[in-house]
């Protein structure tokens, strides 16, 4: 009876029964989680390439803010702060106040809470504040200065903002942009706008002005869509622009039979024996990708220093936002399928399909090979759809027969005329032995 009177009355049962009987705690933490999207990837994701995710050069947000590497961009920071100013020709009141306080809601809870398991150092909205605005004009300075914007004020051998630092420093930085722990929400920059502007809606120049620093021949964004969250999903929303995918269908009921064993994504060389052509799609669309009449269109992918860190950062902020959709990481692990090989990247670089800017094709292919480790995707993807008709066109026996005729005696002139002087003598000889023996029955008829 002691034993159980002590622990009717110990701290944990007391805190567990408090929250049962909490009803509204549910509500509140599902706003708070609607809230986040830009979080730190989990040990998991990180380990297989720690380097994917670490920025080398700047730190954007609190994430990794004040770590010894980055701290040398600091001074350039707080310069850039500066120079913005005195172009604005505001007070820092002003842009601070923007940013720490709206009328609907309080700009500081929204931009506080856009990060995942931010520290408790962080939630004072001081020193909070003073990290959104330094960083939010500091990348608004680089972008300007990157796009050939009038930023003149500065010296000719500066850093980060003359030529010499547009060629040698920016690139670095314009990569670390791409690390989903070192994000900072657009909302920032709207709000910093809107004081030196002096008007609202700015959404539609914030994404076309990060599109055009990260990626400056991506296809323009659609308009009327809103802010983007941060530069990542800028990106995102780029690589995934035009005709939304076929619809879904419904995920089979438990007891139906499984799918055959031999339902699975070919490598490029194995569907070119099997009788596929390849093509260059129209677009550069992630999900402009489909079978027709023996052809697979493929969009265009340029494989360059960049592409592991942009494609890793993008999965795993698919893996971690809620309703980000699967289309990034459902991309990934098919052409992660359809490259096995040094011979599977010439075939696709012949075709246009892949760019080759990294070296030998044997990189590129272990490139690819390393992304989808580990990779969860959505029991119903948007490719499942080109899976199934691009096996069941391999299985028809015809079409690698086909190709097994075209590959071999197609391949070049002198294999297209051997087959051609084959056939006429075939013919000639054909022709010989009825001429030979028609005579005899005639004569005997």
């Amino acid at each position: 009876m002691a034993r159980d009177r002590r622990v009717e009355e110990s701290a944990w049962v007391a805190e567990v029964e408090g929250a049962v009987a909490d009803v509204g705690a549910s509500a509140v933490e599902s706003a708070r989680w609607r809230r986040h999207c830009i979080y730190r990837v989990p040990a998991c994701i990180k380990d297989l390439n720690p380097k994917a995710y670490r920025p080398q050069v700047v730190s954007l947000g609190p994430f990794h803010h004040g770590e010894p590497q980055l701290r040398p961009m600091d001074a350039h920071k707080r310069r850039a702060l500066v120079h913005f100013l005195r172009r604005a020709r505001r007070p820092l009141a002003e842009f601070a106040a923007a940013v720490a306080g709206g009328a609907a809601e309080e700009e500081y809870e929204r931009l506080a809470g856009a990060y995942e398991g931010l520290g408790g150092e962080w939630l004072g909205e001081e020193r909070f504040v003073e990290l959104m605005v330094t960083d939010g004009c500091f990348l608004l300075e680089v972008m300007r200065a990157a796009s050939g914007w009038e930023v003149n004020d500065y010296a000719a051998d500066d850093p980060v903002f003359s030529p010499h630092g547009l060629l040698y420093t920016v690139p670095f930085i314009r990569r670390d942009m791409l690390m989903i722990e070192n994000q900072l929400p657009l909302l920032v920059l709207d709000r910093l706008l809107a004081v030196e502007t002096g008007k609202d809606g700015n959404e539609e120049l914030i994404n076309r002005m990060v599109l055009l620093f990260l990626s400056p021949t991506a296809w323009p964004l659609t308009t009327g869509v809103g802010l983007a969250l941060h530069p990542l999903d800028v990106l995102r929303r780029s690589l995934l622009y035009g005709p939304s995918p076929a619809p879904r269908a419904p995920p089979p009921p438990r007891d139906s039979p499984p799918a055959p064993p031999d339902d699975v994504i070919r490598s490029a060389a194995e569907l070119y024996e099997a009788g596929v052509r390849f093509k260059r799609s129209a677009t550069g669309s992630l999900l402009d990708i489909r079978f027709h009449r023996g052809t697979l269109y493929l969009p265009p992918i340029a494989v360059d220093d960049t592409t592991e860190y942009m494609l890793l950062n993008l999965m795993a902020f698919e893996r971690l936002h809620a309703g980000a959709g699967n289309d990034v990481t459902a991309y990934v692990f098919f052409m992660d399928n359809m490259v096995d090989s040094a011979r599977d990247v010439a075939l696709l670089a012949a075709r246009r399909v892949v760019h080759n800017a990294v070296g030998s094709d044997k990189a590129v292919a272990r490139l690819l090979n390393g992304l989808s480790r580990d990779v969860v995707l959505e029991p119903q993807s948007a490719l499942d759809g080109v899976h199934r008709e691009v096996n069941a066109y391999c299985r028809k026996p015809w079409n690698r027969w086909r190709a097994n005729l075209v590959h071999t005696y197609f391949r070049s002139p002198w294999s297209f005329l051997s087959l051609a002087a084959a056939v006429f003598l075939l013919v000639m000889t054909v022709l010989q032995t009825v001429y030979t023996v028609l005579p005899y029955y005639n004569d005997k008829s």
